[in-house]
């Protein structure tokens, strides 16, 4: 078989994906953290709020680890809810800005995808398992806007709870009349849901996904 210099790139471009990928499995589970030299770092640069509400959130965190998961997800979702909502184009001048959590937590506010990565992120700390967490595409059927949501199948074949920025409350999809879903997102690759709550891969990885875990990484 002659050389192909292009199937070889493919190849080890696919190598890195995947080790980024399964790395996130390990590093998540602690993550966000941040040493006392961040936290230096963020009143200088970012303000005593900043820093304050980093602090907040670590405290917070660390009360929620004492509760059963099922008051978790109530908590997590009310307690993030709180920070408040902002479009990319006003934040970062660009759409489509994917968040890390270090940078919402700094930041104090987000749109809808950085309210579902810090959730999918901060449940992962507290102990969930990761392949139960979807950031998840949505379409709003009475606006017609396109929404994201952090989707958690707490039981196999069953429709999963929505953790919403939008509401406190906490529904399954399927009492979820208002929301359309697209695609499922998480580090095992791209989903769609069948008609049984089935997941079915389509896709190995998404690319925004695996550019905010490379910023992910840079920042441990």
């Amino acid at each position: 078989m002659p050389y192909n210099r292009n199937t070889e790139i493919i190849g080890a471009t696919i190598k890195i994906l995947f080790l980024i990928l399964c790395s996130t499995i390990l590093f998540a589970q602690n993550y966000p953290n941040f040493t006392d030299k961040e936290l230096q770092q963020i009143s200088k640069n970012s303000g005593k709020i900043a820093k304050n509400r980093v602090l907040d959130y670590v405290k917070q965190i660390n009360t929620f680890k004492k509760h059963p998961k099922d008051k978790q997800l109530i908590q997590v979702n009310l307690y993030l809810n709180k920070l408040l909502p902002q479009y990319d184009a006003v934040i970062k001048n660009k759409e489509e800005h994917w968040a890390t959590p270090k940078e919402f937590l700094i930041t104090g506010y987000g749109d809808c995808e950085d309210y579902a990565i810090i959730k999918y992120f901060t449940l992962i700390k507290l102990g969930f398992e990761e392949e139960k967490l979807f950031l998840t595409s949505v379409k709003d059927k009475y606006s017609g806007g396109h929404h994201m949501v952090l989707s958690y199948f707490q039981d196999r074949d069953k429709s999963p709870l929505v953790l919403d920025n939008l509401s406190f409350k906490i529904l399954s999809l399927q009492m979820r009349e208002d929301l359309e879903v697209d695609i499922f997102i998480n580090s095992y690759g791209v989903f769609k849901i069948n008609k049984d709550s089935k997941l079915v891969k389509k896709a190995r990885y998404a690319k925004r996904f695996t550019n905010l875990l490379k910023k992910i990484k840079v920042e441990q």
